[in-house]
């Protein structure tokens, strides 16, 4: 008896975290119309208030979790979650200035190349293998991002697709250092991620004479943004990870990038380009390949204490 209930515990565990996983997929899929929404601020002024609002956001969710310790928790955390955080303000000032000066699924498509960027990384730094399944997908993947990449010298997107390439970059070196310092939660890192991007937007706004003064409309969305995208997100995804497999989460992941220009296209009529639809499809059958190949892994036996 107690078995079956341990396994209807599992199956009941692992489908809520798929609800969540996918749930974080949706937020994080606003995005991009959420950066569309945007009038007149700058990648720094948005960055700043987005931080401003997703610190505090965080800090409450850390406290939550850690009852009433977050400060004992972001300390535990590590040197690795600063590196971390430091690479997430790389992800977000590129993500912001991609989606503002290309396609919102150019964007998208080119952040989905993280996972094989970090595969890459994780060779170097970490000694970590990569699974043949994976280096071919890898190919595959450059490929994808080659064809998308190549576009932009006729449309005139260029810097704005290398920026999504330098956000995905930021994403994949967070992943190694996690990885690294061997964190069991993301959280922490992400907090730092905004403090750093309040200090750091601030200080390039007052260097170039940027106001922090913005239109109603650009305060709420980038703060609305902090909170309800990049923080809610991040909560539903940690949570949910925690049931559901590595390989799983990558073809989850998809939903993200599948999701954003159906938003902008609904919302705002905006449309992807002939090479961009392209090189995407390669670019996801890549990540979807590399995803199964390793749901037909068997999992590593884990000693007992």
């Amino acid at each position: 008896m107690a078995t079956a209930e341990l396994i209807t515990s599992d199956a009941v565990g692992y489908r809520r975290g798929i609800l969540l996983v996918l749930a974080a997929g949706v937020v994080w899929s606003t995005v991009g119309l959420g950066i569309r929404l945007i009038e007149d601020a700058s990648v720094w002024q948005i960055l700043f208030y987005r931080s401003l609002s997703l610190t505090p956001f965080l800090f409450l969710v850390l406290w939550i979790r850690s009852d009433g310790q977050p400060i004992r928790t972001i300390r535990s955390a590590g040197r690795a979650s600063v590196v971390a955080g430091c690479a997430l303000i790389l992800a977000y000032a590129g993500g912001i200035f991609s989606i503002q000066t290309t396609s919102v699924a150019s964007a998208l498509l080119l952040f989905a190349s993280a996972p094989f960027m970090a595969a890459i990384l994780g060779r170097i730094v970490l000694g970590e293998t990569i699974r043949r399944a994976t280096a071919v997908a890898i190919l595959f993947a450059v490929a994808g991002v080659a064809i998308m990449v190549a576009d932009g010298f006729s449309s005139g997107h260029m810097v704005g697709n290398l920026a999504a390439l330098g956000s995905a970059l930021g994403f994949a070196v967070f992943t190694v250092a996690l990885r690294r310092g061997r964190a069991q939660d993301m959280l922490p890192s992400v907090f730092l991620s905004g403090v750093f991007g309040i200090a750091l937007s601030a200080l390039v706004c007052l260097s170039l004479g940027l106001s922090f003064t913005l239109s109603v409309q650009d305060t709420s969305v980038a703060l609305a943004m902090g909170v309800f995208q990049i923080g809610a997100g991040l909560v539903l995804f940690t949570i949910g990870s925690k049931r559901v497999p590595a390989a799983e989460l990558t073809l989850l992941s998809m939903g993200e990038v599948l999701l954003g220009p159906f938003w902008v296209w609904l919302f705002l009529g905006e449309t992807a380009t002939g090479n961009t639809v392209l090189g995407g499809l390669v670019l996801l059958a890549a990540i979807a390949g590399n995803a199964l190949s390793g749901l037909r892994r068997k999992p590593p036996i884990v000693p007992a204490p």
